[in-house]
């Protein structure tokens, strides 16, 4: 019986794993399941049906593309604990404020140079809170930034091998069939042209997208904390004029200065740092941590016991609706002198508190940042008319540090791009360095590593793997090579682009480019031409798709932080497809 089964399996098995892979399909389409969970259990259906052997399967963790995406994930982590990229954020934000619709064109530009070099899935997470901090600057309806945003991401990732991981991903799988390896800029040409289109679709479409309201741009509106900065006696920077001081190179934002019983609100500019003034910002809670470090400025509100706000554990808590103190001023509130903790801000959903920290007056619901000792902050728990008293999982900027990773970013992709050593290998190098100078936390760092992107990319290699070995991918070369054998080379850069681009509309797109990849390589042969102009087409159509929220993962999430409707995405993104495709398959045509 046994003999019988492994006959049957061995005499069909091209069918068999086409059947496999077409019952993937479904599974992606019908969305039962995560994307990730359906290529492991296809992977699954290889392996126990012998189509996949062992070797096989091990040897796909010998190939190089996870190890490169997982390692620019980390890169692009460490760039956001050093505050590298919340830098970029506060000059955006200051010349939105100068500049509105110019800093619009430039932010655009500067996330094109961005995205070639990090993968656009992190810098598109990274650029949503900017677009609505953007919107909220400019006037301009977040929805008609957020869509545009995640095109033009996708976009820029298409002009390096490192800026998206669907062209790692077939890079990979051409060096295991044996082809030269690309280089880091060899793509540029080709997706500077669906850039060029891209460009010129959106500015003819712009007016298309909805401009109605999105709750999250109201929503983000408090998370920022009002604190006060005290300066130390032996403060370096004192009688420096306010608006000079390094404090406010960062995201913390003067708002007022209290000397004596007299507050300053204008014409700070005009005025210098003096002993005993108490300076009132506004500062996101990482910059509220990162202010916790300084050794110029003592942090927020204390009573005549509490500690410095470096000193002991950080905490956030909220208000509880029954707490005795609900509009008193919060310098009033009892555990401020009884317990002797440090209040180092306080934070309100859709304004600021005020006028400064210490009168300003409690509400239930407002969030407090505060430190204290062990034993203090014991004893907040134990207040019940505080809520989640609990540690504070936002962690300051290493600032010293924003060279290091910069430095190893820039590093990784100079010496990728003259052939020095593989992409991923660098970047291993690289995260060595960042660890090593305590740029990031191990633990950080892995946390950076979106664990479902790597497991999709190994089981989809691991499914092209058995699709080889089970002869399927000879079976459909063979299906398409009399069909294609006489198209020109033009209709076939064409043909290869807009199948992909299809399929990655419906399904994964590095799915998708695992399986194209193989094929198309295959066919090539089978024609007798050069495969890597067909192979260009595939890592640019593969990604270049815009038509629905699940065509890539970029679109998933505006698509969520913009509340967008299926609709938009066609109305948009058809057109944008279409003419893309287009100016990507000319630019293969005349280059390659």
């Amino acid at each position: 019986m046994i003999q019988a089964v492994q006959g049957f399996l061995e005499a069909h098995s091209a069918i068999i794993g086409l059947l496999i892979l077409a019952a993937m399909f479904v599974e992606f389409l019908r969305e039962r399941f995560p994307v990730p969970v359906v290529a492991l259990l296809g992977t699954c259906a290889f392996l126990v049906t012998g189509l996949l052997d062992s070797p096989g399967f091990f040897g796909t963790f010998s190939n190089s593309a996870p190890i490169a995406v997982g390692a620019m994930l980390i890169l692009s982590g460490a760039l956001m604990r050093t505050g590298a990229i919340e830098a970029i954020i506060n000059v955006i934000v200051a010349r939105a404020e100068r500049h509105p619709r110019l800093a619009v064109v430039e932010v655009f530009a500067g996330l094109l140079l961005a995205s070639p070099f990090l993968n656009n899935t992190p810098v598109v997470v990274i650029m949503i809170p900017i677009m609505f901090r953007l919107a909220q600057a400019t006037g301009i309806p977040a929805k008609r930034l957020l869509m545009p945003m995640s095109i033009l991401a996708v976009l820029g990732g298409c002009l390096s091998l490192i800026g998206t991981s669907t062209n790692l991903i077939v890079d990979g799988i051409a060096r295991k069939e044996g082809m030269a390896p690309f280089g880091i800029f060899e793509i540029t040409p080709y997706g500077l042209a669906g850039v060029a289109a891209g460009i010129v679709t959106l500015l003819l479409l712009i007016r298309l997208l909805p401009s109605d309201p999105v709750s999250t741009e109201t929503a983000s509106a408090g998370a920022d904390y009002l604190t006060e900065l005290t300066p130390r006696a032996d403060s370096q920077q004192i009688d420096r004029p306010l608006t000079s001081l390094p404090v406010f190179k960062g995201g913390v934002k003067l708002l007022g200065l209290r000397r004596g019983a007299e507050t300053v609100r204008t014409g700070l500019e005009e005025r210098r740092l003096r002993r005993g003034d108490r300076l009132v910002v506004r500062a996101s809670a990482v910059e509220l941590m990162t202010l916790r470090t300084s050794r110029d400025f003592e942090i927020g509100l204390g009573g005549p016991t509490s500690p410095s706000a470096d000193v002991g554990a950080a905490v956030e808590t909220m208000i509880s609706p029954s707490h005795p103190s609900i509009g008193r001023r919060l310098g009033d509130i009892p555990f401020l002198s009884r317990v002797g903790v440090r209040v180092l801000g306080v934070s309100r959903h859709n304004h600021l508190p005020g006028p400064d920290l210490g009168n300003a007056r409690i509400r239930a619901a407002d969030r407090l940042l505060v430190t204290g000792e062990p034993r203090q902050i014991q004893q907040l728990r134990e207040n019940r008319n505080l809520l989640g008293v609990d540690l504070t999982l936002t962690r300051p900027f290493r600032r010293a540090k924003a060279p290091v990773a910069i430095g190893a970013l820039a590093a990784t992709v100079a010496v990728a791009a003259f052939d020095l050593v593989p992409i991923s290998i660098a970047a291993v190098v690289a995260i060595g360095v960042i660890l090593a100078t305590r740029c990031i936390d191990a633990e950080e760092a892995w946390s950076s590593i979106d664990g479902n992107v790597l497991i999709l990319i190994i089981a989809m290699l691991a499914v092209g793997t058995g699709l080889e070995q089970a002869g399927s991918v000879a079976l459909m070369v063979s299906w398409f090579t009399p069909l294609l054998g006489h198209a020109s080379p033009t209709l076939l850069v064409f043909l290869i682009y807009f199948v992909t681009l299809l399929l990655s509309e419906l399904l994964s797109n590095n799915a998708v480019a695992a399986i194209v990849t193989p094929v198309v390589i295959q066919l090539a042969i089978d024609l007798g031409i050069d495969p890597r102009p067909l192979i260009i087409a595939v890592m640019i159509g593969a990604s270049a798709c815009f038509a629905t929220p699940i065509g890539y993962q970029t679109n998933a999430l505006v698509y969520t932080a913009g509340e967008y409707r299926f609709a938009d995405f066609v109305r948009i993104g058809v057109p944008t497809n279409i003419i893309v495709g287009v100016a990507v398959c000319l630019s293969i045509v005349a280059l390659g």
